[in-house]
């Protein structure tokens, strides 16, 4: 697409299922909160994973998703053929995104794929919503997590954060 002049080196895009997604600037907000997560979960890392911000994940020929944190095995963040991180169905422990079209689409993708934890975050509310149980295109439990609760998780079992504590 880069070569062919669709689009362009630096343009932030994603491919859903063949359809190209142009993705909206960053806000202030959003950039401290990806930051002080990608930290957190990077602080509580175990050797065997590994993670990414803004990686471009690769889930089909027709399906590149860009979370704004992944966590994932080690393994899988090696130089593809394409040039991307691929993912395997259930191999991602962890997606944090934001609100906008990600509770939609975007999370049924996710849970088409065996994601095993999906977190939409609404930047400005400072509100998580927090997926587990992927099941077909859905989700078996979605639970809203307000700014003063504590944010964890069982792929890391010492991470710990809550969203209204961030700067």
């Amino acid at each position: 697409m880069l070569a062919a002049g669709i689009i362009h080196e630096g343009e932030r895009i994603e491919l859903m299922e063949g359809e190209i997604v142009l993705l909206p600037g960053r806000g202030l907000v959003h950039e401290r909160i990806r930051s002080a997560l990608t930290i957190a979960v990077i602080r509580t890392l175990p050797d065997y994973l590994t993670t990414g911000a803004a990686t471009t994940l690769r889930l089909t020929d027709t399906t590149m998703l860009e979370p704004d944190i992944a966590v994932f095995p080690r393994d899988l963040f090696k130089k593809s053929v394409s040039g991307f991180a691929a993912l395997d169905p259930g191999e991602a422990e962890l997606a944090a995104s934001s609100l906008a079209y990600d509770k939609g689409l975007k999370a049924r993708l996710y849970a088409r794929h065996r994601v095993k934890e999906l977190w939409v975050i609404d930047a400005n509310e400072r509100i998580a919503f927090v997926h587990t149980g992927p099941s077909g295109d859905g989700w078996s439990s979605i639970i809203t997590r307000g700014p003063n609760e504590t944010l964890t998780t069982p792929a890391l079992p010492s991470f710990a954060i809550r969203l209204d504590e961030i700067d």
